[in-house]
């Protein structure tokens, strides 16, 4: 065994940075803006850090890389770009708003925001799945359901007074 091979850097720094900033950036551009719903109860930044994590340590462990240090730089490079995003997000308003966009509206006081729906395709029957896994059993219950920026649907029902009434606006 050749330790030296190992662990010496044999791609250069510039090119393991570039190359993983552009993955990772066109990934999370991807995922925002087309799969937004799919993503579920983990965040887009989440899922990238693992898939390209995993990927990048592998890659330096089976060799492509030819050293452990070259895949350690690619999975540092991962991580600072997951942070980075975080970070600005947090600090610009402007960014935040694209890093963690603002929730969508599905139903509004028990009306469908079709609009909204055919925008994210969401089916009338993955909506009501989702009310149902709520506790809601009708649109016309719905004060508000929102498609959340994590890509998981929120629901509140309109407040149910005693006596059974629910506290719709008068239309």
């Amino acid at each position: 065994m050749r330790w030296q091979s190992l662990f010496a850097l044999e791609t250069p720094l510039l090119e393991i940075f570039v190359r993983g900033s552009v993955i990772y950036l066109g990934l999370f551009l991807m995922l925002r803006l087309v799969l937004k719903r799919e993503a579920g109860g983990v965040s887009i930044t989440d899922l990238l850090v693992i898939v390209l994590i995993a990927d990048a340590a592998q890659n330096g462990m089976a060799g492509e890389y030819r050293s452990i240090t070259d895949g350690l730089v690619l999975v540092a490079v991962i991580i600072f770009w997951s942070y980075a995003l975080d970070w600005l997000g947090y600090h610009v308003p402007a960014l935040n708003r694209f890093v963690h966009p603002q929730p969508l509206p599905l139903v509004k006081n028990g009306q469908l925001m079709r609009r909204n729906m055919r925008q994210e395709l969401i089916t009338m029957d993955e909506l009501m799945t989702q009310l149902r896994e709520q506790g809601v059993d009708e649109v016309g219950d719905v004060k508000l359901a929102s498609l959340e920026g994590d890509g998981r649907i929120s629901v509140v029902p309109f407040e149910t007074q005693p006596g059974g009434r629910k506290d719709k606006p008068i239309t």
